[in-house]
């Protein structure tokens, strides 16, 4: 059986991501006539929490969607610094080349000593950039969050820059990192309004977008963009990371982020651009992509076990991973 967080904070913000989850997955599979499937998992049997997540792959409408929630807690394990972790961790890629995929992710994480705080993201991801699409999501941040977007927008931008490829993931990015006031009433209420927003947001972008006229140009410009995303992720991103590093029993979960399918050369060739350490990440994660680029449930299993046994051999690599102005304490403490 598994347990939650006992704390009111915890609670509170299980329910929150709960009910994001809700409302992306209606608005989700309204869009797509089909409902999603739904995996559970537990963390140490469920007697440190564990999560559920909504997916669906390579459909009509979805190259590849994930709506996970998750709670992990160490009640029962006082010599452990974090109390408990609460996330809700979101991506889409559709199937259309000419609509945008999404990233959100809306997460508290409360130490046993000192105050909890917030995550909250939300990025748009088009392969084929549409102006109305990107403005009308940066207006739905900024109507739900209007003291913090351009804070939020400048560090989104600062995280999602790829130096190696001379570009950024994504072309609108809100991140607040350990967002606390001493109003936490307030914050609950600020990642529940971006969180809102953000499905809102892209649930309509998504709608208009599967109407459009693709081409093959733009089919080639996804299969590129989701090779970028993937090297994003795996080579840059924090959390997925430190995911992957903390435990292996939610490898599938963690790496739901990944599309369908990519372009093994074109990552490849991407190798002789990163630092040296690097390099030897890069070309793992070739090797564990089959050469039609196919991203399977087990090539996810590869590619997991390839990031984790990099970090744990090479641990001053983490230096080198994507940071806005605060790094977030759970990979720091893997430096440790």
């Amino acid at each position: 059986m598994t347990t939650w967080a006992s704390t009111t904070e915890a609670e509170a913000a299980l329910a929150l991501v709960t009910d994001l989850q809700a409302r992306f997955r209606g608005r989700l599979e309204a869009l797509s006539g089909a409902p999603l499937a739904r995996f559970d998992w537990a963390r140490d049997a469920g007697r440190h929490g564990g999560g559920w997540r909504y997916t669906a792959a390579e459909t009509p409408v979805f190259n590849r969607a994930a709506i996970n929630v998750s709670q992990v807690h160490y009640d029962d394990a006082p010599e452990r610094t974090l109390g408990s972790a609460t996330a809700l961790s979101t991506i889409i890629h559709p199937r259309h080349p000419m609509a945008p995929s999404v990233h959100i992710h809306v997460s508290w994480t409360a130490p046993k000593r000192g105050p909890g705080a917030w995550r909250v993201m939300a990025d748009l991801n088009p392969a084929t950039n549409v102006a109305d699409d990107a403005e009308d999501f940066r207006a739905a941040l900024g109507h739900a969050a209007p003291r913090e977007l351009e804070a939020a927008l400048r560090q989104g931008d600062q995280y999602f820059e790829i130096p190696a490829l001379g570009r950024r993931r994504g072309v609108v990015h809100f991140y607040l990192e350990s967002h606390h006031t001493t109003e936490p009433d307030a914050d609950r209420a600020l990642a529940r309004r971006v969180g809102e927003a953000a499905i809102d947001a892209y649930a309509s972008i998504l709608a208009r977008a599967l109407g459009r006229v693709s081409t093959p140009e733009a089919a080639a410009a996804q299969l590129a963009y989701h090779t970028v995303y993937l090297f994003q992720v795996l080579t840059l991103d924090r959390g997925t990371t430190s995911g992957l590093l903390v435990h292996d029993q939610n490898d599938l979960g963690i790496m739901g982020s990944l599309p369908a399918r990519v372009d093994r050369a074109l990552l490849a060739s991407w190798a002789a651009k990163v630092p040296p350490v690097q390099r030897l990440l890069v070309d793992a994660l070739v090797a564990a992509l089959p050469h039609d680029g196919h991203v399977t449930d087990a090539t996810r299993i590869a590619l997991a076990q390839a990031v984790r046994a990099h970090y744990r051999a090479h641990p001053e690599a983490l230096a080198l991973q994507a940071a806005g102005d605060i790094v977030p304490p759970t990979v720091e403490n893997h430096r440790a």
